[in-house]
């Protein structure tokens, strides 16, 4: 099987995506804006054959690719990077291969897409609307009322999203996304924030996860002080999970997804109502696939390439709960120190599978800019309440300061 990955080496990750396809016999071509010198060791080594072109391009890109199968069948065109999952829809239908449409991957990037398709399912979404000016998103406000969000119709995580709770702050936000071409402004759920992850294979659903956010992702943008934790949680048959978990595999078979990864976000509000936040056609970013590695002592990146070549793949659960905690220095400049490491370690090692901050006399990152902030720590443990409580340790005792 010839297999064309669109960006093999970036993010990092994609590479043990590569690595893994490759893995299961497949012939991995790969497409990518970066020089092959510059593409991760794991990628170059798996790779039959890369063709270097702009991915912004799609010409350029066709054009490659109608080159390149003059002389090799292509098989199947994967993309597991958000920004060119609809280019890879693009080229499946130039070249009359199988997969998820352009229709389909629209779905799965406009967010206002998505919610009118399952808007039309039944499924519970945030009042929304799209607004591409300043005299559509005031329009949009007074229609849906305060609170509410502003975020990009095609963005991913929670940059350049805000949350905006009068007309007061909406003219103070409304500089700051003046760069973002179309918006989506929906009403503001207030409840705790998770995840619901899968992994399908020929319209099943062969892996499934949930993670919580803690606190949810808007907060953990708006305050520097905050650690911010994504934590796997073990215990999938919790009936507090059961509506959000139902909900995710009634979206997935709205959106008539097939094949590969999900990546869906949902809240659970105080009075127990469930509603859809988004969803992505790709893994988790922020290391969450090595999380579930963790939680599972199981190798998602092969069950996803399986799943991509052969519609199965041995089963996986969650044994742990397992989280990743970002760490953030306190002042600015290069990392001068490290407080409480030692002995953090000391008492909590046998739980921690990770730690990864930055070394001293590294130059601290900017945390409005990068999740992975100064570095992390993942952990875990089988009880939940324990895990708790090596998050809160984590949390105030483990220090960075940068001078």
């Amino acid at each position: 099987m010839n297999i064309v990955m669109i960006s093999p080496g970036f993010p990092l990750e994609q590479a043990y995506f590569t690595r893994a396809l490759a893995q299961t016999g497949a012939q991995v071509i790969g497409v990518g804006d970066q020089p092959v010198q510059a593409l991760p060791r794991e990628a170059q080594a798996h790779l039959a054959h890369y063709e270097h072109v702009a991915l912004a391009d799609e010409s350029a890109v066709l054009a490659a690719l109608d080159g390149l199968s003059a002389y090799v069948h292509i098989d199947r065109v994967e993309c597991l990077w958000e920004p060119y999952v609809v280019l890879a829809a693009r080229i499946r239908e130039h070249l009359g291969l199988p997969g998820m449409s352009v229709e389909q991957a629209t779905w799965f990037r406009d967010k206002e897409a998505m919610k009118r398709v399952l808007d039309a399912a039944g499924i519970r979404t945030p009042r929304h609307t799209s607004a591409s000016n300043a005299a559509e998103i005031w329009a949009a406000a007074e229609r849906i009322g305060y609170p509410l969000i502003v975020k990009p119709i095609a963005g991913a995580g929670s940059a350049d999203t805000y949350r905006v709770d009068s007309a007061e702050q909406l003219a103070q936000v409304q500089p700051m996304i003046g760069h973002v071409p179309l918006v989506s402004v929906e009403e503001f759920i207030d409840g705790e924030e998770f995840t619901y992850d899968t992994v399908c294979g020929r319209g099943e659903i062969l892996f499934e996860n949930v993670c919580w956010y803690l606190p949810r992702p808007l907060q953990q943008r708006s305050h520097e002080w905050i650690s911010p934790v994504t934590m796997v949680l073990s215990d999938l048959a919790d009936p507090r999970l059961a509506d959000g978990i139902a909900m995710g595999r009634a979206v997935i078979e709205s959106l008539g997804f097939t094949d590969g990864f999900t990546h869906m976000e949902w809240y659970r509000k105080a009075d127990g109502e469930v509603v859809f936040g988004e969803i992505g056609a790709r893994p988790p970013g922020a290391r969450t696939v090595d999380l579930m590695n963790y939680a599972t002592d199981g190798d998602l990146f092969a069950t996803w390439a399986q799943a991509i070549t052969t519609g199965s793949a041995p089963p996986l659960t969650n044994k742990f709960n397992c989280a990743s905690m970002f760490k953030r220095a306190e002042g600015r400049g290069r990392i001068t120190h490290i407080e409480g490491l030692e002995r953090l370690l000391r008492e909590e090692g046998e739980h921690v599978c990770v730690v990864d901050l930055l070394p001293i006399g590294a130059q601290r990152r900017d945390w409005r800019a990068t999740l992975l902030s100064d570095g992390m720590i993942i952990y875990r443990h089988m009880d939940l309440g324990q895990t708790l409580r090596i998050s809160d340790r984590f949390a105030n005792e483990l220090r960075l300061y940068a001078e």
